[in-house]
């Protein structure tokens, strides 16, 4: 299959570019981004085309992996939908609804695959886990963890100058990932609840299709001591947590590749489709609705 890349950003140079470059079912056909030198120099490291625009990329391509800001992607894959290319993407999909819906319904009338990495869903222990534990069910209660230092004090973390980070914070950034476990484990979210943490910490709340109420605890900005991935699940079954991911985003991302590339041949939705992103888009619109600082209360 012949993708282009669209990205130039550490995401795109250290997990999207090699792991496409890399991959023995693909052509790495070329890269677009909104920095033409970046687009030049990361091409030339994988021997790709840089490419003067996008249109000009969907042309020559099957697919797109796109590694952009998510209100750059929405749009950006909704034309390369138009253009009849199947679409790799990065999660959230969109930071609006209305977004979000436009790129789904473009997929759709295109009659092309798609696929929004979740780094979590993607991992091969990670993603044995929550088939397993979806399989188990009678879970009661969850509760997950997920805390990184990208904004603390002293952090060389190259997505700390991040402009929509900045601006969304954890919620849209760590939210996709802690909603892209427990929701095929627990079942939708029937309702949703948010408040305020320390600096962009946020504290989501959830109750579930399937019965089980679950809390999320997402921050960019937490104490590098502190930061880390906890999932625990309490129920008929005993209690299980999340296993521990044992190898990079790399071959998390190879596995979304071979999921795209099925998806297209075979005509079947993949589970981590663009519908699944656009539901995320919803539950963590939903919850920013409610958000409200958290308030002292009265002796």
């Amino acid at each position: 299959m012949r993708i282009g890349l669209l990205g130039t950003g550490p995401w795109a140079r250290s997990v999207h570019a090699p792991a496409l470059a890399a991959h023995p079912g693909v052509d790495l056909t070329g890269i677009w981004g909104r920095r033409p030198e970046a687009a030049a120099a990361l091409a030339q490291v994988h021997r790709a085309r840089p490419y003067a625009t996008p249109d000009e990329l969907f042309a020559d391509c099957d697919a797109v992996a796109i590694a952009l800001p998510p209100s750059v992607q929405a749009p950006l894959a909704a034309r390369a939908a138009e253009a009849g290319c199947h679409l790799l993407l990065d999660k959230p999909v969109a930071t609006s609804v209305p977004e979000a819906r436009a790129v789904t319904e473009a997929a759709e009338r295109a009659g092309v695959a798609s696929v929004v990495f979740f780094t979590a869903r993607f991992g091969e222990r990670e993603g044995e886990w929550i088939a397993a534990q979806a399989a188990v069910g009678g879970w009661f209660t969850a509760h997950a963890d997920w805390l990184a230092a990208v904004f603390a004090t002293g952090s060389g973390s190259p997505y700390a100058h991040s402009p929509w980070r900045r601006e969304k914070g954890a919620l849209w950034d760590i939210g996709p990932h802690a909603l892209s476990v427990l929701l095929p484990i627990l079942g939708d979210a029937e309702a949703v609840s948010a408040a305020r943490g320390p600096a962009d910490t946020v504290l989501l709340t959830m109750r579930h299709s399937g019965g089980a109420a679950s809390s999320v605890t997402v921050g960019l900005t937490a104490p590098a001591a502190a930061s880390g991935v906890e999932v625990t699940l309490r129920g008929t079954a005993g209690i299980t947590s999340l296993p521990r991911r044992e190898d990079g985003p790399g071959p998390a991302y190879h596995r979304a590749v071979d999921a795209l590339l099925t998806a297209a041949e075979t005509g079947l939705p993949n589970a981590c489709d663009l519908h699944f992103g656009l539901r995320v888009t919803q539950i963590l619109a939903a919850a920013e609705e409610t958000l409200m600082p958290l308030m002292p209360l009265g002796s």
